[in-house]
């Protein structure tokens, strides 16, 4: 199983530092398997990300790619438009379940428009930019994201 992890911020972009999220995803994943065959940081902008999205979908390179950060309602949180953007099956469950699990710790969590899809056979799935909720978020949901990658892969 191969990955893709970008975190979508422009600060973190334009000071071309690493991000804490992606790095703590790409160790677990990792650890169950998983090859990341591509890792960065991407400016907030729909049309970059949206690109990238469908370029490694179309490709078949990766079957699964995580987003961090840009899922708030602020000006450039675009991460869930890229994915609706490219997304040829929406999975709202994901989004959902995330949304319900966070509300445990912050009712803000209920103001994140976190988006999963499937475009080919690549599950993309938005996460929170804090490398610690990416991380949460990600284990929780991380026996059914191999199960819907290890089927859509066949």
């Amino acid at each position: 199983m191969r990955a893709a992890i970008f975190t979508v911020d422009s600060g973190i972009y334009k000071a071309k530092a690493e991000s804490a999220a992606a790095s703590a995803l790409k160790r677990m994943l990792e650890q169950v398997g998983f090859e990341v065959k591509a890792a960065g940081v991407l400016p907030q902008e729909r049309e970059v990300l949206s690109t990238v999205l469908r370029q490694l979908s179309d490709s078949g390179s990766v079957e699964l790619i995580l987003t961090t950060g840009a899922v708030g309602y602020q000006e450039g949180d675009c991460a869930p438009e890229a994915v609706a953007d490219v997304a040829e099956i929406l999975l709202p469950g994901i989004p959902e379940a995330l949304r319900a699990y966070n509300l445990r710790y912050s009712k803000s969590s209920m103001m994140e428009r976190m988006l999963a899809g499937i475009r080919k056979k690549t599950l993309i799935i938005n996460l929170p930019e804090s490398a610690k909720r990416a991380k949460d978020d990600m284990e929780y949901i991380l026996l059914e994201t191999v199960q819907v990658v290890e089927n859509i892969s066949l």
